[in-house]
Formats: structure tokens, sequence, C-alpha cells
């Protein structure tokens, strides 16, 4: 007798995360994009420092989360402003680690790395996977928000070590929309498991829009295109509302179940 809890009597639910559709990944690249605008806003353009940041953040994430967590269902609006949460968090607590602290870019994300691969390992050990069609249960849903936090800030690093290393934010943009297309050629072509493409997909996001973040308000001698902060914020931010609206929103289904219409 199978005695897994979410095989026995889960089958039927969905998950509380959306179906990672096409308008899912177009969505999390600007919400990404919105987590490197909306940090450097309150942590450079406010002048309250990467700490400050990080607290504020934080604090908001950890509110997202618990009304996440106790959500009944899947909530777009809700979803995606806790994952906007988690991209500003991270971006803030990248840069207090890798500007504040010292650490650095390469030093920031081996350990943001190790981070993630770790929460990741203790998922797996936990539940005998680590798919997000089984986050349907408060300790799961604790793994993968953790598993999105650290992969934010490790994206954010990311992101900055490869502007900084010579590539510039439009090469390094090219660079993770490249690495990104191979992902996704993969994806069609070959048998590689579909979990693991997914969070390297959701890894190469995060940098990807770090430095199209940038690439909108850096100066143009420095390669950007000089928009102010909270404009290009307010910019992603309205595309992102709009994509939530008039791209389809379902919740992805559990194994075992196809997924359901809105």
């Amino acid at each position: 007798m199978n005695n897994n809890p979410l095989v026995n009597h889960g089958t039927s639910a969905l998950t509380k995360v959306p179906a990672v559709t096409l308008g899912f990944w177009i969505i999390k690249i600007a919400a990404t994009t919105l987590g490197e605008t909306g940090g450097d806003t309150v942590s450079m353009t406010m002048n309250l420092g990467y700490l400050t940041g990080t607290v504020i953040f934080l604090s908001v994430l950890v509110v997202l989360v618990a009304l996440q967590v106790a959500a009944k269902k899947f909530h777009p609006l809700l979803y995606w402003a806790t994952i906007i949460a988690s991209t500003t968090a991270g971006t803030t607590m990248a840069d207090f680690a890798d500007r504040s602290l010292g650490i650095g870019y390469p030093g920031g994300s081996m350990i943001l790395f190790a981070c993630v691969m770790a929460v990741l390992a203790l998922w797996y050990r936990s539940q005998g996977s680590v798919s997000v069609e089984t986050v349907n249960t408060p300790k799961v849903e604790a793994f993968y928000w953790a598993t999105i936090t650290f992969s934010q800030t490790l994206g954010t690093a990311l992101g900055d070590w490869a502007a900084d290393s010579g590539l510039g934010y439009e090469d390094g943009a090219l660079v993770f929309g490249a690495a990104l297309a191979v992902v996704a050629a993969l994806y069609f072509w070959t048998s590689i498991s579909r979990v693991s493409l997914f969070w390297v997909a959701f890894i190469l996001t995060r940098p990807l829009g770090a430095t199209v973040g940038d690439f909108f308000d850096k100066p143009l001698d420095k390669g950007g295109l000089a928009f102010s902060r909270p404009l290009a914020s307010a910019i992603i931010a309205i595309f992102i509302v709009a994509c939530i609206l008039l791209l389809p929103q379902r919740a992805g289904a559990h194994p075992g179940e196809p997924a359901k219409a809105r």
C-alpha cells in the first residue's frame, strides 16, 4: 500500500502555484526585472541602504508567504505579489552581501548556489520530489518559497557578476537569454528531467531580469537607457498587472490530475 499522503489524498487537489506555461515565464521575467528596479529604488534612489531595504522587503515577503500558505486555492495576484517580494528581497540581500559585506559577486554567487542546492536537497529528502506540482501543503510551500527566495538572490548576484565582469547589461541579457534558449531546447528535444530544467530556467530568469532592469535605469554611457528607477518600476508593474489580467492564469495540477481551467 502506498502511504504517501500526497498520492492517496491529494491527487484531486490543485496546487497553489500557477501552471508552468509561456505566460508564466513572461510574467516571471517581468517580475524579476521589477525586483531589480524596485529593490534599487528603495536601497539606492531613496538612499535607505541595502540593509534597510532587505528588512523592508523581507518583512513584506514573510507576510505575503503567510497569506499564500493560508490561502485555500491559487490566487494569481497574491502569488505574483509574493514572487515580486521575493525578487526585490533577493536584489537587496545580494547587494548587501556583495557590496556592504564585501563578499563580492563570485563569493556571493557560490554561497547562494550552495544555499539553493541545500534547500532543494532537504526538500527532496523530505518529500521525494522537488516538483512544483506537489506544492499544496504548508510544509512543501515552505520549501518552495525558501528555494524561490534563495534562487532570486542567486540570480541577482549572477546578473551583477556578469554585467560587472565586462559583459555589460546588453551582452549580459543576451548571454542569459541564450542560456534560457538552450534550456528550452533541452526541454523540447531531450528527455532530461523536466523538474531539473524548470529550476535551472527559474534561476536563469533572475539574472536575465536583473540585467534587463539595470539596462533600463543605468546611464547611457554605461550602456543603459537612463530611465529613472521609479519610472522603470512603474512601467514594468503596469505590464505585469496587464499580463496577469490578460494571460490565462490557472493552478497547476497535482500529479495524477489534469489541470482545470479557471
